[in-house]
């Protein structure tokens, strides 16, 4: 089930191609409500599901380079009700992802993938918060039942809203 979640911005990158080659913008800061401070990659073989992770102080960008994920959203904002939203990324439809704060997020990669993504404030673990990827309540139709999964994320509780911050 996917619903529209209030601040996740979608944009498709157009990609200017020639014989030599190709460029692409990807992004532009006054595209976005926060600056950013820090920036990381990420590389996932197939198989790994990441997350789900959500932040109080921090929202990111996601650019996938290589490979195709399926992304989970969950809108942790609005108290007791179920916003989930699933989307793919891809390098074969460039384009990045603004994951607001208090938006749960995760991926399974559907192939090896490699993800560079945007942070609004620099690292921070007390800012690092997460959610068991099978949450019953959320119910994210990931395209997997058995990933493969951190010592962290497998760790990750069941939803339990009263311990959910406020955003």
């Amino acid at each position: 089930m996917n619903h529209d979640i209030d601040g996740v911005i979608e944009t498709r990158i157009e990609v200017h191609a020639d014989e030599r080659g190709s460029f692409a913008e990807i992004m532009r800061a006054t595209g976005f409500p926060e600056a950013f401070a820090q920036a990381n990659h990420s590389v996932s073989k197939a198989g790994v599901l990441r997350g789900l992770h959500y932040h109080v102080r921090q929202a990111d960008l996601w650019y996938v380079i290589s490979g195709r994920a399926q992304v989970a959203l969950a809108d942790l904002r609005t108290s007791q009700e179920r916003r989930v939203r699933t989307l793919d990324l891809s390098c074969d439809s460039p384009q990045t992802l603004f994951i607001p704060k208090g938006v749960a997020h995760g991926f399974f990669a559907r192939t090896d993938v490699d993800l560079i993504y945007w942070v609004t404030h620099e690292y921070d673990p007390q800012d690092e918060h997460g959610i068991a990827w099978n949450d019953p309540f959320l119910a994210i139709p990931w395209q997997t039942s058995d990933p493969i999964l951190s010592a962290r994320d497998s760790a990750n509780q069941s939803l339990e809203w009263t311990t959910i911050p406020r955003f």
